[in-house]
């Protein structure tokens, strides 16, 4: 029987990255990528729009870029510990990300979450075609995905944590019994129940059931 459920948001929450900077960046777009993120981020930009504007700079690269950059991505200090943390108090650990599930697997296993949800990078030919595949993983998304989960799990909705730092964790993070803003954009401060502005996850252990 599964305990409690926490929800964790990936690019700059669970890893240090935004990783489809480090993608546009091998398309020499990172700067231009970097601005559209940073106000999609604060709330400024529809989400979905700004994805889609960001993905389609990705266009014609090859999809090996996809395994070299899952590599550079950097765990968050405390992350593996607050998953361990979660698991020994009989809880599950999931990642939903507005980002890309061709990424997500060194992350998975250096952090051992359970269950993931991202966007997909649609590749022919063996080259990003600058579009994605299937429903975009926005703010709406994420937070059907923890209602999804928690269902699953019979875990009920108070046992749920939801952390983030963006405007597009905020549906989740409304549902969830507990919503904590990490090193986050203001909008998301304002919003959550606790907020952490030092960036290490595993100072979330104490506020484990």
């Amino acid at each position: 029987m599964t305990k409690f459920l926490v929800v964790f948001d990936v690019d700059s929450t669970l890893i240090n990255d935004e990783a489809i900077e480090l993608l546009a960046e091998r398309a020499g777009k990172r700067q231009e990528v970097a601005e559209v993120t940073e106000r999609a981020m604060r709330g400024e930009l529809d989400f979905e729009a700004s994805l889609r504007q960001r993905v389609l700079t990705l266009k014609g690269l090859d999809e090996s870029v996809l395994a070299e950059v899952s590599q550079e991505l950097s765990p968050t200090k405390g992350a593996a510990e607050l998953i361990a943390a979660i698991h020994q108090r009989g809880g599950k650990a999931a990642a939903v990300s507005g980002g890309f599930i061709q990424l997500l697997g060194p992350v998975k296993s250096k952090l051992g979450f359970e269950i993931e949800r991202a966007n997909t990078l649609e590749v022919v030919d063996g080259k990003l075609t600058g579009e994605v595949v299937g429903k975009v993983i926005d703010r709406a998304a994420k937070a059907e995905a923890l209602i999804e989960w928690s269902e699953q799990l019979e875990v009920p909705i108070y046992k749920t944590i939801a952390v983030g730092d963006g405007a597009n964790d905020l549906g989740m993070m409304e549902i969830a019994g507990l919503s904590v803003a990490f090193c986050a954009k203001p909008v998301v401060q304002q919003k959550a129940k606790i907020a952490l502005n030092e960036r290490d996850l595993s100072l979330l252990i104490q506020l484990l059931p």
